[in-house]
């Protein structure tokens, strides 16, 4: 099967495979940046590494 045979394929609604993995990893990525905002351990390492990239989206974590 090639790539443009995958790209052709109409899922649920009309979403191209392409569109949908694109939809799913936008999800993942702002959960993730969500949930790093709750992090509170010793040193706090995963929230200070995402601490600019989370104002700079304009999410809030204080």
């Amino acid at each position: 099967m090639s790539i443009q045979a995958v790209d052709r394929f109409q899922g649920f609604a009309g979403i191209t495979t392409r569109t949908a993995a694109a939809l799913l990893m936008a999800i993942a990525g702002i959960a993730l940046i969500y949930a790093v905002g709750f992090a509170q351990g010793s040193g706090d390492v995963l929230h200070n590494a995402a601490h600019d990239t989370r104002h700079s989206v304009a999410f809030p974590c204080h």
